[in-house]
């Protein structure tokens, strides 16, 4: 294909994705109600506990509602169409691609896709620990008033970052496959593995909530020895299809 044929190729992919984003979207305003309630559900929570009204959502201004509602309209309207966007974006990049690189690439995205929303769920229930721990250290006297649209810029970055970080170990073994590291290799850096995860988890969770910490901590520990032990057995089948082909081959 020539490049103008790509770019009318290109020009054809976004706009089934756009409009699938669209449809989308319209589908996540309708259902921004029981989304709304959902992460709000800690503060709630806060207000029965202190017996008053002094712990609630608030908007500070005459569209923030609506600001709010886009916002979560958007943010949900990716995900469902996800699978729109996801194969324009393969029917774009498949032709290009050999037949090794396409069984790879599928594997890839069938690993990550499941991991970022396990990750986005763990994240969702530590949410509510992270917003419970804040609002303890109100001082006597104070009031949570939670600007709506803060708080839920709040709450999704939490679920994005905690979503990527369970995908990382997915990286890691693209590197194996792709030839970079080697599974032992993956599996000496342990110590730094376990560092890493430590330290991202404290910065991701409040430093006082040693439970969600430990919990997300754990989480990602464990994917990371999975992914090594994944790396060290297709390692090891690589060694032994190595072995077996010279075995095969011609003597000189």
């Amino acid at each position: 294909m020539s490049i103008g044929a790509h770019l009318v190729e290109l020009r054809k992919r976004l706009m089934w994705a756009a409009a699938a984003l669209v449809v989308g979207m319209v589908v996540a305003f309708v259902i921004t109600d029981p989304i709304i309630h959902l992460i709000t559900e800690p503060i709630r929570v806060i207000a029965e506990r202190r017996g008053d009204d002094f712990s609630a959502l608030n908007f500070t201004s005459v569209t923030s509602a609506f600001d709010l509602r886009m916002r979560i309209a958007f943010s949900i309207g990716i995900f469902l169409s996800a699978p729109v966007w996801l194969w324009q974006i393969w029917a774009f990049i498949m032709p290009g691609l050999t037949r090794k690189e396409i069984r790879y690439t599928v594997s890839f995205v069938a690993s990550a896709v499941p991991l970022f929303f396990v990750g986005c769920w763990v994240g969702l229930l530590i949410v509510p620990h992270v917003i419970e721990l804040m609002w303890g250290f109100t001082p006597e006297g104070g009031v949570n008033f939670y600007n709506a649209v803060d708080y839920y810029d709040f709450v999704f970055k939490l679920l994005i970052v905690v979503g990527v970080s369970f995908v990382l170990p997915v990286f890691l073994v693209a590197l194996n496959v792709a030839g970079v590291m080697s599974g032992k290799a993956i599996l000496k850096g342990w110590r730094v593995a376990i560092l890493i995860a430590t330290v991202f988890s404290a910065l991701a969770t409040p430093a006082a909530d040693v439970v969600s910490m430990l919990m997300l901590a754990g989480i990602l520990i464990v994917l990371f020895f999975a992914a090594a032990g994944l790396s060290m057995l297709f390692d090891r089948r690589k060694a032994r299809r190595v072995a077996a082909e010279m075995a095969s081959g011609p003597i000189a």
